[in-house]
Parts: structure tokens; sequence; C-alpha cells
């Protein structure tokens, strides 16, 4: 955003850039740290439609549904598709809370009206609608289903998933202080929030993990840890693009009804952040 909450698409253009540039195979716009519930429905193409022309075929885009309505995301889709996406990362509905059989209705719904691969975001602790493994496993006949973005912060799941649905889907972890946990469980990757202020050091601790050097992970994962950290409160939008305006990759300003930091909390969090900074592994 500009400071007048306008859209910034110039300093989006160059925080891709740097995500491209950092070793990433995806990016993920208009999620819960792109303010998707913050945008009118023409900025959310338009976001859509210029992330598409900036990762010009070198990485997939895929983008974030969170609509409050069927009708809303079923147009949402259709519009997304028209415009380049690649796939979704799809929520349940917002604001109403479904039961677990309006749940399934929702995804089986959305599933249906995109040919395109999708990832479904589970997210009880800020969307308070779980999908547990056994609700995975129910929804495992949906060709197009291909992963699971699993942010309920229990490690636990990743194991139960797996024994509920074996290979069916691809595990990604959504908590970024819990990457380290869910990487020694065995997940297939990793949607991450506050790594996109540092994405080589992200896409490293990454490669460390896959490659199962696990000391020189752990070494660099606790450097990160308490940045990670800011991902996991309720102001983590706030939180994360202060995170990326210290970085030098975007500015923290954000869309009302958020209001930027202030007073002894944006001085709280600067002091995490400068402090970590500081120490930043060459």
């Amino acid at each position: 955003m500009h400071e007048d909450q306008s859209l910034d698409l110039e300093t989006c253009t160059r925080h891709w850039e740097a995500l491209i540039e950092s070793g990433v195979t995806a990016l993920i716009v208009c999620g819960s740290l792109g303010e998707n519930q913050s945008l009118l429905p023409a900025e959310k193409r338009q976001v859509i439609r210029h992330a598409v022309a900036v990762a010009a075929g070198r990485v997939p885009v895929v983008c974030g549904v969170a609509e409050s309505g069927t009708r809303a995301a079923l147009q949402y889709l259709h519009d997304a598709e028209e415009l380049g996406a690649a796939g979704f990362m799809i929520l349940p509905p917002m604001v109403y809370k479904p039961d677990a059989r309006e749940t399934q209705q929702w995804f089986r719904t959305l599933a249906a009206a995109t040919p395109l691969g999708w990832m479904l975001y589970n997210n009880p602790v800020g969307y308070h609608t779980d999908v547990t493994p056994e609700g995975f496993a129910e929804l495992a006949d949906i060709p197009n289903l291909f992963a699971i973005k699993e942010s309920s912060a229990n490690t636990r799941r990743i194991t139960e998933l797996r024994n509920q649905t074996g290979d069916r889907y691809r595990i990604f972890t959504g908590v970024d202080d819990l990457f380290l946990e869910s990487a020694i469980l065995g997940i297939d990757g990793w949607v991450c929030g506050s790594g996109i202020a540092f994405p080589k050091e992200n896409q490293q601790l990454w490669e460390l993990a896959q490659a199962g050097r696990w000391e020189e992970c752990r070494t660099l994962y606790r450097w990160s840890q308490p940045l990670m950290k800011l991902d996991t409160h309720i102001h983590f939008v706030q939180y994360i693009k202060l995170l990326c305006q210290e970085t030098g990759l975007g500015n923290e300003w954000v869309r009302e009804p958020r209001l930027p930091l202030a007073g002894a909390e944006r001085e709280q969090v600067l002091k995490i952040i400068r402090d970590a900074l500081n120490q930043r592994p060459a």
C-alpha cells in the first residue's frame, strides 16, 4: 500500500522480483498477508493481472480466495483464471462460520467451478473453521485438490494427515515458527509469511532442511525464529509489513480497518526486528 491506502504496484514489482530471484517455486498473491479481505474486487483482479505480468512465466502465480459468499467466490475464480492465474489457495467462507456439511459443500462447489489445481488453506486459529484430517480424507475424491496449507499450529496433524490420506496430498506448513518441526515430520512445501522479508535466508533454510543438514538448519532457524514469530500475532499483517520495510522490500502501510503500528507496540516490534537484523548471517 501507499500511505493513502491505494495499491503500490511498483513496490510489489520490486518485492516479487526479489522473491523470484531467491528461488521460490511460486508466488501466492491476495492471501491473508495480502489483505485480500480488505481489497475491492477490482483491486484483487488488478493485483493478479500485475503479478502474472511480472512473473512472466518464470514461476506460477497462485491467488488466494477469501470471499464471504459462494457466488462472489465463483466469479472470482473465473476472473482469476481469465487473468492467467495458475491455481488457487482457497480459504473457508469468511464472516459466516460454516458447519462441517457446509464447509464440504463450499470447497466442493468451488472445486467444480475451475479446472485449475488448488490448495486448501486450513487455519482454524485465524478463521475458526477446521478441516480435520478426517475431513481431508472425505475431500480426497476431488481431482483438482492437490495440496493442503496446514496452519492449525498442531504439528501432530502432519503425521495424522499422512496416516489418514497417505500421499494423496502435498502437505505445506503455513506457520512460520513451526517450520523446522514440520520439516522433520515430512512436509512437501512451505507457504511462508515472515520469510518474504528475508527471502534468501528463507530459501536457504528450506534447502538445508530438504538436504537433511539439520545442524546448519537449526542455526539459521534460531536466528530467524524471533522474526518468524511475528507471523503468529493478530497484528501479523502490520508486523510483517514493518519487517519488510526494515529489510527494504516494502512499506508498513495497511488498509483500514487495520492501522499501522504505533506507540509502545511499534517500538517493541522494531526492537525484535532490528536485534535480529543486527545479527543477520553473512
